[in-house]
């Protein structure tokens, strides 16, 4: 599920963003959840299983905002195509202004 190589133009997502933040809390409570069903003290047990969870959450979170601005990018760039292809279509801006105030 590899990016296109003109994903590679956009900036990379900054290392702390929503994405990374939720999955790397899921990761996380996924571990303490593991350690409560296995009857052992879920905040002290197991320290380096929620380490590696956490950022394994976080890594895959890091890759799916990559995905998100690739994928919001190309749709960004084939509507502008669109528009500028079919100027016809948008060129009436008096009447949606004429609509709104009604």
């Amino acid at each position: 599920m590899g990016l296109p190589d003109e994903a590679k133009a956009l900036p990379p997502p900054g290392i702390i963003n929503r994405n990374s933040v939720w999955l790397g809390v899921i990761g996380w409570c996924s571990a303490m959840l593991q350690n409560a069903l296995n009857r052992r003290p879920p905040m002290k047990s197991g320290i380096h299983r929620q380490a590696l969870l956490a950022s394994i959450g976080w890594f895959i979170g890091y890759h799916v905002t990559k995905h998100e601005n690739y994928t919001y990018a190309r749709l960004d760039r084939d509507m502008n195509e669109y528009v500028r292809l079919h100027p016809e279509n948008f060129s009436d801006k008096g009447k949606w202004i004429g609509l709104m105030s009604t």
